[in-house]
């Protein structure tokens, strides 16, 4: 028999204290980059700890985020699991009405956020119902100028007067640690909660060779944002191992970012195709040394073969296509060619980064068809993937009905529609209910459309994909107006009708407007028909 030992985020913190206390965290701050040591980090983690408790927070608490990623969120990343409370970090991109609905339902006590994101707080303020305390985030002591109600306190000012003196309780590893809601593909966000366990399990799959291979020589720049799934888990692994991190912070643009990649020689990024989209051209002018990166980590979405072909074979940057969601911790797949396939060609080496890659250690999956049963991994055979393992979500947080709909006999159905080839490389081919995937962001087309359909002038509207450079996939909305709308409604009529009600990206890049929309033999859209007749014309 082993040990009972609990699986915690205090052994991943202690570890980086005790072994990497001289290794670097490098965050881009309001005035000047930012840089302090593990060692440093943890004194003002156990300081927070104390503030933590002086604020009146209890296990089981639920503490919000509504940050960009910088150090100070990296601070609460531990800080708050630790003490029991749980993690909830605030998607600031959500429309103000899906914001008001997280921070509702998650129940969250007090919330911790940047001074430049303080104005989508105090938009929604009036309909928070469990918030007692803010915390603003800056580079000073005083509280920035605010229209903040109630308790509104100063980070750096709450940290200077906290003691570093904490005990840190012993938790049991299936102690709740931190939850995120999904972006909502329809209805509202679902909660997905993850436990100290779990957390650990997936720092596990990020760094084994045949995940991200992540180690104490890496310096890492986690892109994808802090408050989409943990920054995909990777602010944790790279504290357990000891690498170097360093956190773009507010609203950074390709330019910034290569800056910063060339500065501290970051050797792994993770991001969305969009921003490494961004980068790719700052790179080829030269400007920047980036020789010293090793890979830059694509997921969110799929990335464009043109995109992985650039890297590759002008940059030489390997793109290390992943695969996850909210549900998943999230990594479940990544695309590395095996050992045996190091000679092959670039064509055929290009043709393995493209699929979202292989399972990650420590999971199991399957793909079924519509009436149940397994495909063959053939690269050919289409079917819905399924997953299960100890870092995949076995229930919604609050949402049974949810639950018993996704998870079934023990399976999460992700809804996404793939092939497996022979080697056992997953390809995402489609995705249900014709959702729209556009800079690593989920739009649904049916919450489009309902909105359309309440302008006053419309009678039908249906929404689909089209191809985009830049976000790969982009909303098109196809509109029909009743008599009295016709020749008086415009384009910008219906889009100025939709822009307060949904986030910025969700807005249709263009308006088609049509006498009807075709229909299948049972009275639905038949998207199928757009897609045909408009997007392939084009």
């Amino acid at each position: 028999m082993m040990m009972d030992y609990q699986l915690t985020l205090k052994t991943i913190l202690s570890r980086a204290k005790n072994i990497y206390s001289k290794k670097e965290v490098i965050s881009r701050d309001y005035s000047e980059d930012f840089k302090y040591t593990y060692g440093d980090m943890y004194e003002r983690v156990k300081k927070l700890g104390n503030v933590l408790e002086e604020l009146g927070v209890k296990k089981g608490d639920k503490i919000g985020t509504l940050a960009w990623n910088n150090h100070r969120h990296l601070e609460i990343y531990f800080a708050v699991p630790m003490t029991g409370a749980i993690l909830h970090t605030l998607n600031l991109r959500l429309s103000a009405e899906q914001l008001a609905y997280v921070i509702n339902h998650g129940e969250d006590k007090v919330i911790f956020v940047d001074k430049d994101v303080v104005p989508l707080l105090e938009a929604i303020q009036d309909h928070l119902k469990t918030v007692e305390k803010i915390v603003i985030m800056s580079d000073t002591k005083e509280v920035p100028e605010n229209n903040l109600k109630g308790e509104v306190f100063s980070y750096e000012a709450l940290l200077e007067k906290a003691s570093s003196e904490i005990e840190f309780p012993d938790l049991d590893e299936k102690t709740p640690a931190a939850m995120c809601y999904t972006t909502a593909t329809t209805g509202n966000p679902k909660g997905v909660v993850y436990t100290h366990r779990s957390i650990v399990l997936h720092c596990f799959s990020i760094i084994c060779p045949e995940a991200l291979d992540l180690h104490e020589s890496d310096c890492l720049m986690p892109f994808v944002p802090m408050f989409h799934v943990n920054a995909w888990g990777l602010p944790y692994a790279a504290t357990w191992v000891g690498a170097n991190q360093v956190y773009p912070g507010s609203r950074p643009d390709p330019e910034t970012v290569c800056r910063l990649m060339d500065d501290y020689k970051v050797t792994l990024g993770a991001g969305v195709p969009t921003i490494w989209m961004g980068t790719y051209p700052v790179w080829e002018q030269g400007k920047y040394e980036y020789s010293h990166i090793r890979g830059l980590v694509c997921g969110g979405s799929a990335a464009p073969r043109h995109l992985i072909k650039g890297y590759s074979q002008v940059l030489g940057i390997p793109i290390i296509h992943a695969y996850g969601m909210t549900e998943t911790s999230p990594l479940v797949l990544a695309s590395k060619p095996k050992s045996y396939m190091q000679d092959l060609d670039e064509e055929e080496k290009i043709n393995i980064a493209t699929k979202q890659g292989l399972l990650v250690p420590g999971l199991e999956m399957k793909a079924i068809d519509d009436e149940g049963n397994e495909i063959k991994w053939d690269g050919t055979e289409m079917g819905e993937l399924l997953l299960k393992g100890p870092w995949i979500a076995g229930e919604y947080y609050k949402e049974p009905e949810k639950t018993e709909e996704t998870i079934k006999d023990g399976w999460l159905h992700t809804g996404d529609i793939v092939t497996i080839d022979q080697e056992g490389y997953v390809k995402i081919v489609d995705r249900a209910k014709d959702l729209i995937k556009s800079g690593g962001e989920w739009i649904s087309s049916v919450d489009l459309e309902n909105i359309i359909m309440t302008h006053p002038n419309v009678k039908e509207a249906a929404v689909i994909s089209v191809p985009h450079e830049k976000w790969i996939e982009r909303p098109m909305a196809f509109v029909v107006l009743d008599d009295e709308g016709k020749d008086k409604i415009t384009e910008k009529d219906i889009l100025e009708h939709i822009e307060p009600k949904v986030s910025r990206i969700w807005v249709p890049d263009k308006v088609e407007f049509i006498d009807e929309i075709p229909k299948t033999s049972v009275g639905k859209f038949s998207k199928r028909v757009l897609r045909e007749k408009y997007v392939e014309e084009e």
